[in-house]
């Protein structure tokens, strides 16, 4: 069970002339992917069929997922009150399915599979932090802060067990580089596109192009650099590389150029600007 409950978001403390309605639009995105959460244990269960352990695990994490998404559309209704998420989420999960039915891992090992979720919730974690620190919103930033540190403590599961299974399956190196890559390039598929499009313009056909687009240019703009270090240095740790010193910056460097790169690209779509 999660440490916290929505009962102590401050919610009396909204304050609606602190909303950014760019924040909400991403807010609202966000809030569908992590409702969806208990797809993602029905996938991970069938993946550590044989782990009991983990599995538990696995579902404490996905019931605090679902929680996330649950906060963020409370507090999305409060800035929209015309937000209406149980229909998003209807159109969200009718356009957008996880394959949950599997055998084994669609990254080839238990370990591959492990490396890849941490890379999500090293992103999750960068993300809620950005969120956090682009709000004057006071009911959000606590939200956030709270998300952030619970998808902390998630990288931190993951990569616990990450362990066991590289000692098991031996997954070398470059076969860790490759599937943390894959993980990184999947950031901007489907799922947040249609998260996006979903919440924010139900009336409007699907064009997977512009609102990746639309998505990218809102979400990658509340970013700052120390955000992308510490991105950094989780997913070299990941990898099993050194988390600071050389490669850290010239990743970070990367990663930052990059992203500040695709944010102005796509900024006509929209950015935060408070941020």
């Amino acid at each position: 069970m999660s440490h916290w409950t929505l009962d102590d978001v401050p919610w009396k403390e909204f304050d609606a002339a602190k909303v950014n309605p760019e924040l909400v639009r991403i807010v609202k995105a966000a809030s569908l992917v992590e409702y969806n959460g208990h797809e993602y244990v029905k996938y991970l269960c069938n993946v550590f069929k044989d782990d009991d352990g983990l599995k538990e695990h696995l579902r404490r994490w996905g019931a605090e997922e679902v929680q996330h998404g649950e906060v963020l559309a409370r507090w999305a209704k409060l800035a929209d009150p015309s937000f209406d998420f149980e229909a998003s989420f209807e159109r969200f999960v009718t356009g957008y399915h996880l394959e949950t039915q599997v055998d084994a891992s669609i990254r080839g090992s238990r370990a591959g599979e492990l490396i890849a979720r941490c890379i999500v919730e090293t992103g999750t974690s960068s993300y809620y932090t950005a969120l956090a620190e682009a709000t004057d919103e006071p009911v959000l930033k606590d939200i956030c802060k709270r998300i952030a540190a619970d998808e902390l403590r998630h990288y931190k599961l993951f990569y616990t067990h990450l362990k066991t299974y590289l000692d098991r399956e031996g997954l070398g190196f470059w076969g860790r580089l490759g599937v943390a890559l894959g993980r990184i390039r999947e950031s901007e598929d489907d799922e947040l596109a249609y998260a996006y499009y979903a919440a924010n313009h139900p009336d409007e056909p699907y064009d997977r192009q512009r609102w990746t687009r639309a998505y990218i240019g809102r979400a990658y703009s509340v970013y700052r650099r120390h955000h992308v270090d510490r991105v950094s240095a989780m997913v070299l740790k990941a990898v099993g590389l050194p988390a600071n010193g050389r490669l850290n910056r010239v990743a970070s460097n990367f990663a930052w150029f990059t992203m500040r790169n695709r944010a102005k690209r796509f900024s006509r779509y929209g950015t935060v600007a408070a941020a």
